[in-house]
């Protein structure tokens, strides 16, 4: 019965309208022709890199906090109160 329940409301959902997707749709010109597709090679060499000092330094703090970040998540996650009630296990009344 549950499955025939999600079925229906996959249906339902399947024949939902977008007006976002339909208004964008209908922005554009349809007879337009797609855009030519260029190796990747090409698409690189193209652009130069735009990084500036003040970015080199940006990332490296950056990186530096995530390491840190890192770090903190990396200790137990159960305490060690907790782990030994866990390792007594349920005792049957």
């Amino acid at each position: 019965m549950w499955r025939a329940a999600i079925i229906l409301g996959f249906l339902v959902t399947a024949c939902a309208e977008f007006p976002e997707v339909d208004a964008a749709l209908a922005a554009g010109d349809p007879s337009a022709e797609y855009p030519e597709l260029l190796p990747f090679e090409q698409l690189v060499s193209e652009r130069e890199a735009q990084l500036t000092e003040a970015d080199d330094d940006a990332l490296l703090t950056r990186a530096a906090d995530l390491r840190n970040r890192a770090n903190g998540l990396r200790g137990p996650v159960i305490d060690t109160g907790t782990r030994d009630r866990m390792d007594d296990g349920v005792k049957q009344p």
